[in-house]
């Protein structure tokens, strides 16, 4: 069932099967948010998390307790069913080994990062914490654009997913931002895109966007400034037409090669190659 999901549990589970002899399922379907269900032997079996399951009625009194003790491990816990509970699966979250260093450096920049995440609260907490940040949990996609829209109305946001949950919140953002190991959708949906799988290009990008923004508004100081001066000149006599004409020509020359200085730009993260 998760041979053909991208969402990183998925491929935590595949990785995990790897060598096992595995049966074929078909008409497998993705539930937004939740999981995943497909026909084996003719009936429906299902992936999801503990709160889908118990919502289904799956999950018993007893399975129920299980998953929530390994919950408060810092695990994420999804579950196999069809009427009942088959197994309940715990998967270990960890902080990316660079997730610390992005975070430093955007705090740097000025910008608040928080978590947002399907995950449980407990799990949520537990990543949270060790990267010091605020978060928001068992979040469902339409509660992701929700939450994206309440800080956009106290100021520009920077949203950044990979999966297919995270697309409706990418479009909500001021920017959005995928990774490109994620999925097509969120990669379509998204403002702009890291190409490698390391996400201190985000607040290298960030860098780099202020340096072009710095680039323009001289740019635009240099020109209006040039043809502000020539032309007060020109019409009280000191310059002659010509003058001004090549002035204004030298200002474009100038606005270039100032514009071409963002090619030296390296900001720290992004990858420099030829």
């Amino acid at each position: 069932m998760e041979k053909a999901s991208n969402h990183p549990l998925a491929q935590a589970i595949v990785r995990k099967a790897a060598g096992m002899a595995l049966p074929t399922v078909q008409d497998s379907r993705a539930i937004a948010g939740k999981g995943v269900a497909a026909m084996l032997d003719g009936q429906i079996i299902t992936i999801a998390s503990p709160r889908h399951a118990m919502q289904d009625g799956a999950l018993s009194s007893t399975a129920a307790a299980q998953a929530t003790a390994m919950e408060s491990e810092g695990k994420t816990v999804v579950v196999l069913y069809t009427g009942t509970a088959l197994a309940l699966i715990g998967l270990r979250d960890e902080p990316r080994q660079d997730a610390q260093e992005t975070i430093r450096q955007l705090r740097s920049l000025g910008v608040t990062p928080i978590i947002l995440t399907g995950d449980n609260q407990r799990t949520a907490a537990a990543i949270a914490a060790l990267l010091h940040t605020d978060y928001e949990a068992e979040l469902l996609p339409e509660q992701k654009q929700q939450t994206i829209r309440e800080l956009a109305a106290r100021g520009p946001v920077m949203m950044v997913g990979d999966g297919i949950n995270d697309a409706p919140a990418l479009k909500q953002a001021t920017v959005g931002v995928a990774i490109g190991s994620g999925t097509d959708v969120a990669l379509e949906t998204a403002d702009a895109a890291i190409l490698r799988n390391c996400i201190t290009d985000i607040p290298a990008l960030i860098r780099l966007a202020r340096s072009t923004m710095g680039n323009i508004r001289q740019n635009v100081s240099i020109a209006l400034g040039l043809k502000g001066v020539f032309l007060v000149t020109t019409i009280i006599g000191m310059t002659g037409l010509w003058l001004a004409i090549m002035a204004d020509t030298g200002a474009t020359v100038l606005v270039t090669l100032n514009a071409l200085r963002l090619l030296r730009t390296k900001p720290a993260g992004l990858a420099q190659k030829n």
